[in-house]
């Protein structure tokens, strides 16, 4: 074969290698591009494309191990911590020690659908005054927080066949905030709570708010609601020579002649003590709140109140 001949079939032989080698990577490039779209629908173009990296689901938008189901949407985001987890279903606010209450104004109005509460009539749709007391106090304590509605609620109130002291358990007894209140029967007599308890003279409601800043304007000079039915001497037991009359029959009338044994829910000129400072003007429905004004004569809360009680629960 001639030189020329050699020199031709050598450089056939050259281009014929170079277009499989270019064939070959043109194709290789055809099949990675091929690729992309499948990854990009199946989570795995994260690190390449921007819909990809930290996109609808964990790390990648498709199916891939961080995906929909990982840590954005269905992990710490929805079924974590902040949907399924502590926020909503794990460690949410528990009733803890929640045993006493004063029951606000607010509530009273909202149960008795009057604007004057209720007045010595305490029935709310019970046969007897005392049972509707204890069901007032049992509703409110449960409008604060559900899981109290666990619990036995009792109205600190006396009647010609039961002495308030008697009917709310041997304590403690804590407030809406678990502050412990009283430690035990014993101590109710004092004038007011221990010098422990930080509200002694300013006894919570049932959301733990401090009572006496009625419309939480920021003074209390104004405000005249320390009236707190009981129906009881400082012992907590009915007053010896009172009557049924003198407890609205019992809780059970707002016409009734007598007048009910008021405690005071915070300290006041006209008594210091949380069961028994004065007696009430009478049995009628009506709300007194600021000084020097508003109803006087024939209702319980001429003197300063709107016919309030006390509500325990029997155990904390």
């Amino acid at each position: 074969m001639s030189m020329g001949r050699q020199v031709t079939l050598a450089a056939a032989v050259v281009l014929l290698v170079l277009g499989l080698a270019v064939g070959c990577s043109q194709g290789n490039s055809a099949l990675k591009y091929q690729a992309v779209p499948s990854e990009e629908g199946s989570g795995g173009s994260g690190a390449e494309g921007e819909s990809g990296g930290g996109g609808t689901g964990g790390t990648v938008t498709g199916t891939g191990a961080s995906s929909t189901g990982g840590s954005a949407t269905g992990g710490a985001a929805t079924g974590g911590a902040a949907t399924g987890g502590v926020a909503t279903g794990g460690a949410a606010t528990t009733c803890q020690n929640f045993s006493f209450f004063v029951v606000s104004l607010a509530a009273i109005q909202r149960l008795s659908g009057s604007q004057s509460g209720f007045g010595g009539d305490l029935r709310y749709g019970q046969a007897d005054g005392l049972t509707g007391a204890d069901l007032i106090c049992a509703t409110i304590a449960a409008t604060s927080l559900a899981c109290a509605s666990t619990k036995t609620w009792r109205a600190f109130l006396s009647t010609s066949t039961v002495d308030a002291i008697n009917r709310i358990g041997s304590g403690p007894w804590y407030d809406r905030s678990g502050l412990k209140v009283w430690n035990a029967l014993s101590e109710m007599s004092a004038d007011r709570p221990p010098s422990t308890y930080i509200y002694r003279d300013d006894l919570p409601d049932e959301d733990g708010v401090p009572n006496h800043d009625y419309d939480l304007d920021g003074t209390t000079t104004d405000d005249d609601n320390h009236d707190f039915l009981t129906g009881s001497g400082t012992n907590g037991r009915k007053v010896s020579n009172d009557t049924a009359a003198g407890r609205c029959s019992d809780w059970t009338s707002t016409t009734a002649s007598g007048r009910p044994w008021c405690g005071h829910s915070w300290p006041r000129q006209s008594g210091t003590h949380w069961i028994h400072s004065h007696q009430a003007d009478g049995c009628g429905a009506c709300v007194h709140l600021q000084d020097n004004t508003g109803p006087s004569g024939g209702c319980v809360g001429g003197a300063g109140g709107y016919g309030g009680i006390y509500c325990f629960a029997t155990t904390p």
